[in-house]
């Protein structure tokens, strides 16, 4: 049941509601453009706020009828495995097989204010193990492991459920793990051309390892677009995100790894007082001139991105699968921002 894509652009997919939101219903109208500008997949990230991942997804599968819809990512840990078996396979039987669920491990500080363990390479095996196993209708019983206590789970004997999973995630531990068990992986925002070749290294690691064929496990980079940004879109659309991912433990540090860049410009941001200051996430609170201030802690190459005009933009999402990308996810702009991007990407492939 699963579908293959149909689109113009297979190879290219974006966010529903980029960042930070008060308006969930904008997705509708965004899933609506991106399936009639091409693109193969839409993306949807979880906030524990007005955008839960089932919902936002079964309101862009109801309005289109060919794109694909996937979590970038929620989590294995915030909903029960067969209640998460139950919204992956309702979505993906609505659809006619055009939902994929997008795994992430969640972030380390807001695991712990939610009172949940951090999730572990073996707990992530076992659960998309558990996941598969319902979604081809086989029957759970008397499990004990790192899931749980599940004495006996069951969705019917009728179900054949093929869904992708996709690992989201950027730290080499992780990757390698992901090129063993997922059927592709969703990067970070911000990885530079140097970090996606590592990052595909690492996968074709872990798929070898596992036997498996490393071409099996598709690479999707995410790629910051902004078309003509001015100063001020500069700070927002992009130092903004930077920084808020800059403040949470243990987050960035994946990043700076990957990349290889120097952890003493993350030591010398955290400590700055009008970070140190800040009553919530940057991209959500930070005024324009606070932002500017943060914009002087954070060195331009740590914010790769496709800018400047429609050409420049399309250039450089056609950079991301020179350099070994599979896939590109567009970030930070939605489809009625980026469309002049998708008309000269199409005069670059013709």
């Amino acid at each position: 049941m699963t579908m293959t894509s149909k689109a113009e652009f297979p190879e290219l997919s974006c966010y529903l509601l980029p960042g930070h939101t008060t308006t969930p219903a904008d997705a509708i109208a965004e899933a609506k453009q991106a399936e009639a500008l091409g693109l193969g997949k839409v993306w949807v990230s979880e906030r524990f706020d007005v955008k839960d991942a089932g919902v936002i997804c079964s309101a862009a599968l109801a309005v289109t009828d060919s794109i694909h819809v996937a979590t970038g990512g929620t989590n294995l840990h915030t909903r029960h495995p067969m209640v998460l078996a139950t919204m992956c396979s309702t979505l993906h039987y609505m659809s006619g097989g055009r939902f994929e669920l997008g795994l992430a491990r969640g972030v380390a500080i807001r695991n712990q204010l939610m009172g949940l363990n951090s999730v572990s390479n073996a707990q992530m095996a076992e659960g998309i193990q558990l996941l598969r196993s319902l979604w081809r209708g086989e029957k759970i019983m008397g499990h004990e492991g790192k899931m749980g206590n599940l004495p006996y789970l069951s969705m019917g004997d009728w179900m054949s459920a093929d869904i992708p999973l996709h690992f989201v995630g950027f730290g080499p531990k992780s990757l390698r793990f992901a090129g063993q068990h997922f059927d592709g992986v969703h990067l970070h925002t911000f990885v530079t051309d140097h970090g996606l070749r590592r990052a595909k290294s690492f996968i074709e690691e872990g798929a070898e390892l596992a036997g498996r064929d490393p071409k099996d496990v598709k690479l999707h980079s995410v790629l910051a677009t902004g078309i003509g940004l001015d100063h001020e879109g500069y700070l927002r659309k992009l130092v903004a995100r930077m920084a808020t991912y800059m403040q949470a433990p243990g987050y960035a540090e994946m990043l700076i790894a990957l990349n290889e860049w120097d952890p003493e410009v993350l030591v010398a941001f955290r400590a700055n007082e009008v970070v140190s200051s800040m009553a919530g996430g940057i991209d959500s609170v930070a005024t324009l001139e606070q932002l500017e201030q943060i914009s002087e802690l954070i060195p331009r190459e740590w914010l790769p991105a496709a800018t400047g005009n429609a050409d420049e933009c399309a250039q450089a999402w056609r950079n991301q699968l020179r350099v070994g990308s599979d896939g590109v996810v567009i970030h930070g702009s939605t489809p009625e921002e980026f469309a002049p991007i998708v008309a000269a990407y199409r005069q670059l492939k013709n």
